[in-house]
Formats: C-alpha cells, sequence, structure tokens
C-alpha cells in the first residue's frame, strides 16, 4: 500500500512540474522559430571572394567581375557580394557609385602581388622598379592619388637585377611593348573619362613598362583564366589586386607583396 501511495505522490509531482514549465503544450518545431534564412552572396568567378565563399559553404552566384557583384547586390538578385576591401572603399558609401551599399565583416586578411610567367626574371625586374620607387616616394604619391597609402607594404631595397638574353624582359624589350592584364577593377585598374586606363597598378605598369624603355598595352582578360593567358603569351604579367594565394603563387612567379587587403562582405544599408 505504502507503495502505491509513493507511486501516485511521484506522478503528481511530475504534472505539477510540467504545467509550471508550460508542459501542457507541445513546444514549437525549431524550424517554426527560426527567421533568418542563409544569403546568397555574388562573387567574382576564379577570385580570392569565390574561394572564401566556398571555404565557408555559403550559397552563392558566380559573376563576371567584382563590380558585377556589387550590381547584383544594388538590383537585388544577390543578399550580398563579398569583394576585395580596397575595391569596396572606391565603389561604396557616400558619394560613390553604390550610396546604399555598406561593409560588413572582413572575412580574410591578404596581400596583393603581380604575376608573371613560371621562372620569368620580369618578376625580379618588378620587385626593382617597386624597392626604388617606395624609397624615393613615387610609389606612395601613386599611392596617394587612387586613395590605397594606408595599405601599401614597405618594400626592401634591392640591387638592380640582371637581364637574361633569352629570358622573358629580353622577349619584351624585342617586341617593344609590356603586355598586361586586367580587369575593371577600382581603384587598381579602371579608366577615366577619356577611356584611358588609370589606377594603382596601371600607373606602377606604366613605370615598369618606361624602364623597360617600352610602350604599354592593357588588356582586359577572364580573370578566371589568368594563367592560360600567361602561359600562351597573351599577356606578360597580370597585375589587377590580385590576390596571392597559395594556387597563384604555385601557377605564376609572383612578385613581393605591395598593398594589403581584405576579402570584405557588402550589404545594403539599413533603411
Amino acid at each position: 500500500m505504502k507503495k502505491y501511495l509513493a507511486l501516485i505522490l511521484a506522478l503528481a509531482m511530475s504534472c505539477s512540474l510540467l504545467t509550471a514549465c508550460g508542459g501542457g503544450e507541445e513546444p514549437a518545431p525549431a524550424e517554426d522559430t527560426a527567421e533568418e534564412t542563409a544569403l546568397v552572396y555574388a562573387v567574382e568567378a576564379g577570385s580570392a571572394g569565390e574561394a572564401v565563399a566556398a571555404e565557408n559553404g555559403f550559397d552563392y552566384n558566380s559573376v563576371a567581375s567584382q563590380a558585377d557583384a556589387l550590381m547584383e547586390v544594388a538590383s537585388g538578385t544577390s543578399d550580398a557580394a563579398i569583394i576585395d576591401l580596397l575595391m569596396a572603399g572606391a565603389m561604396i558609401g557616400e558619394g560613390t557609385s553604390y550610396p546604399d551599399l555598406i561593409t560588413g565583416e572582413e572575412l580574410t586578411t591578404e596581400e596583393y602581388g603581380a604575376g608573371c610567367r613560371l621562372e620569368s626574371d620580369l618578376t625580379a625586374y618588378i620587385n626593382w622598379v617597386m624597392a626604388e620607387a617606395y624609397a624615393d616616394g613615387t610609389m606612395q604619391t601613386i599611392a596617394e592619388t587612387y586613395g590605397v597609402q594606408a595599405a601599401l607594404v614597405e618594400q626592401a631595397a634591392m640591387e638592380e637585377p640582371e637581364i637574361a638574353a633569352d629570358g622573358d624582359i629580353a622577349y619584351i624589350q624585342d617586341k617593344g611593348v609590356l603586355v598586361v592584364g586586367i580587369t575593371d577593377f577600382a581603384p587598381m585598374d579602371y579608366k577615366d573619362e577619356a577611356g584611358e586606363w588609370i589606377g594603382f597598378d596601371a600607373d606602377m605598369a606604366r613605370l615598369v613598362a618606361e624602364k623597360l624603355g617600352v610602350e604599354i598595352q592593357f588588356v582586359e582578360i577572364d580573370w578566371d583564366t589568368k594563367i592560360m593567358e600567361l602561359d600562351s603569351k597573351s599577356i606578360d604579367v597580370v597585375w589587377n589586386g590580385m590576390t596571392l594565394t597559395a594556387e597563384v603563387t604555385a601557377a605564376m612567379n609572383c612578385t613581393n607583396a605591395y598593398c594589403n587587403n581584405a576579402q570584405v562582405v557588402v550589404l545594403p544599408a539599413a533603411e
């Protein structure tokens, strides 16, 4: 009898506890209470932004350029974009083409470099030109023109490299033109009102061409095929705010880093 009464008392206490905790109602399913939905990001195909989106398992759309990624967000086709921080500084916010877009989280920290063909002697020559330009203040002046002076990486002094008779430099000087592969990517490479290519990278490339004693030609490339363009000699150097990833440094002979950068999320400003 005592065991029976103890069982009844235990059941009564359990019912009281359930009632006090709302146990009399069925709990709402988790999916009914969660209102957050995953963002769809716009990224440039073959870029560091696409790589970080893939690494993080984001849902993303690949587009032709970072400028197109910003257009996707502005038009509402994508919820957000992942682009270079330096480009975001030039392209979004008050007084820019996209005043209603803002920067969000920085997803990576990275560095920019230019890329030449594997074993190309042009790489060391570009490093020397950048070192000279950094030492005499030319590099800082160009950087200030395009608002990237805070991102500059110090260039160590070095001696002028020797030019091999059968190297890339001899090939470029023989044809009389340095062909630079770029995309439309402010503030590194973009066109002014007259249709001329300007930007920090464009101006630095002109400085290299001047030192080599050759003309310069800018060629817009598909960023996803930049390595193929180099190897086929359609271009001589990729100089377009290129992040020094493991993939890039394995496939190209890359210069020293010259600018710090990050991949940043761009979102519509809250209304």
